[in-house]
């Protein structure tokens, strides 16, 4: 008897044990999934298209060769992540002198917005130039199991937080994760590119679906070396560093569910490693792009992945942008210091092939910096985060150089988006007709001349995540946000007296607000509705860190998926 209850005692305290664990025991097998799943061959040579050996005949007078065209977008870059703009990481002790360079030898859009909170509908306005009421492309698809992890995780972390409300009948509706994307009907610029003669490239991340006609190389690209999965280095590489997040559910989630992959014109399949750090591996990639195809016109999207979590940095990035603390701040320091070696490279390399005067180089971010990697200062001046809409989740910087065309030190005032790439840089590619579609965004290129300037004039842009609705509408911005928890917020500012969003004017100025939110629902009147129901409503705070914890009386958003 004795035996049979010293058995139980020990199943009862192991039982405990395991409960007490069991969220890490998930994230572990999850890891273990995820470890069989994705089995990667080691690095091999990318065979990218070679270009021809001399300058194509139709092409040998400069004048009549159309620019290359090079897009570097990063991850998750905070306002105040580059030095631009007088900030820089750990109050300027990390500068940016790359990104500065491009941003000082061509034109500098002072009040430039990302098309959404989060990066796949942002790069999708990017790339369409079209909002997601026209296609659908509404909300950011999540792997499977993730909704489920975080509402777990958040409840564990901060349990005075407003809950994060998971829906599973959405989720068990979802096609796989590599089928939710930007349908294939959707034109893009690459294939309005293809079509006037280009040669189309695409680098680094993509999160716009991986099978199904949605893959890059099956959406204009006439190559693809796509981020199959998001570590930088392996997490036991003798040269990383790494920081993880204890406070974040996204971050454990992110640790135990990626790896370190990369693809070639084949989505999600024939899985094999990069060679060295992601940042670098991608330049690398590019410059041998740049360099072979220097003789033809080429388009070239360089999808940085950096500095999205997880945070690794190499030890000797880590070691360079010396003795900045928190541990975190320190690994997303080099973080930052990769990504402007990365647009040095670029640079450095056009020069080399003698074409710097003819390339243009577009340099943006697909949203604000994230609260969940618990740094303070990475938006500042600005209120608020990645997937909230206040300013530091959709003020990105833009700066496009082009010496043939934009002279040096351009200043524009004027507030500008995302979805405007597309028809800017088809125009600049010389395009006279794009897809006999509804195209929302505008070219930008006017505004590079102080005629142009006097002449372009647009008053409105919009932004969705479902129930979270924004609008901008000449100096006046209004956020309509319905909280599951206390019902509709308001917020209305006026940026040109208020553009840090510190005074909310809904109460004291209501026809204001009623004239806003007819803009809201004029634009939503035609909308196709969401391709993909979203899983998750999640509460995000708007002036604290996830580092933080919740208190009464903290301002907050919720905001689906």
């Amino acid at each position: 008897m004795r035996r049979v209850a010293l058995v139980v005692s020990l199943l009862v305290l192991l039982s405990a044990i395991a409960w007490t664990q069991r969220t890490e025991i998930m994230l572990e097998l999850i890891k273990l999934k995820i470890a069989a799943q994705y089995q990667s061959a080691p690095n091999r040579p990318v065979p990218w298209q070679q270009g021809p050996a001399e300058s194509l005949e139709r092409f040998s007078n400069a004048d009549s060769r159309p620019p290359n065209i090079i897009l570097i977008v990063a991850d998750d870059l905070g306002f105040n992540d580059i030095s631009t703009f007088g900030g820089g990481v750990a109050n300027g002790a990390v500068q940016t002198p790359n990104i500065d360079r491009l941003a000082t030898e061509g034109a500098i859009f002072n009040q430039s917005y990302s098309g959404a909170s989060t990066c796949a509908p942002s790069r999708a306005m990017m790339l369409t130039g079209r909002y997601p009421t026209r296609h659908g492309f509404e909300f950011t698809p999540t792997p499977p199991g993730m909704g489920k992890m975080i509402v777990r995780l958040s409840a564990e972390l901060d349990p005075a937080m407003p809950p994060v409300i998971y829906d599973p009948a959405p989720e068990a509706q979802l096609p796989p994760f590599e089928l939710q994307g930007l349908p294939a009907s959707e034109v893009t610029l690459a294939e309005v590119l293809a079509q006037q003669g280009y040669y189309t490239a695409h680098i680094g991340k993509w999160h716009l679906g991986r099978q199904n006609g949605m893959a890059p190389h099956e959406q204009g690209f006439d190559d693809s070396l796509l981020m199959a999965s998001g570590l930088y280095l392996p997490e036991d590489s003798p040269n990383v560093v790494n920081a993880k997040l204890p406070f974040d559910a996204i971050d454990r989630f992110l640790w135990a569910s990626m790896n370190y992959s990369a693809s070639f014109n084949s989505g999600n399949e024939d899985l094999f490693e990069p060679a060295g750090y992601l940042t670098d591996y991608w330049t690398d990639e590019s410059l041998k792009v740049i360099e072979a195809n220097k003789n033809r016109p080429f388009f070239l999207y360089l999808a940085h992945w950096g500095v999205h979590t997880p945070l690794q940095a190499t030890r000797e990035d880590y070691e360079a942008v010396g003795d900045i603390r928190p541990h975190r701040k320190r690994v997303y320091a080099a973080m930052i210091r990769v990504l402007d070696r990365s647009v040095g490279r670029i640079l450095d390399s056009l020069e080399e092939q003698g074409l710097a005067e003819n390339t243009i180089v577009a340099f943006t971010s697909d949203n604000g910096g994230p609260g969940y990697i618990g740094l303070k200062d990475i938006n500042s001046p600005f209120r608020g985060w990645k997937i909230t809409m206040f300013e530091g989740g959709i003020r990105v910087p833009l700066f496009v150089r082009w010496p043939a065309k934009i002279e040096a030190g351009t200043q524009i005032e004027t507030p500008v988006a995302h979805i405007d790439m597309m028809p800017t840089l088809a125009a600049a590619a010389g395009v006279t007709k794009l897809p006999n579609v509804k195209i929302d965004g505008v070219n930008l290129l006017p505004l590079t001349t102080s005629q142009g300037v006097a002449e372009w004039t647009r008053h409105t842009l919009f932004w969705q995540n479902g129930h979270y609705q924004v609008v901008r509408h000449g100096d006046w911005k209004l956020q309509v946000n319905q909280r599951p928890t206390d019902g509709l917020k308001q917020w209305l500012y006026n940026l040109a007296e208020d553009p840090t969003e510190q005074h909310n004017l809904a109460d004291s100025h209501p026809d204001k607000l009623e004239e806003l939110n007819g803009l809201l629902r004029a634009h939503q009147a035609d909308s196709v509705g969401p391709l993909y129901p979203a899983t998750l409503n999640a509460p995000i705070m708007v002036d604290k860190t996830r580092a933080e914890n919740f208190e009464a009386g903290d301002e907050y958003v919720y905001t689906p998926n």
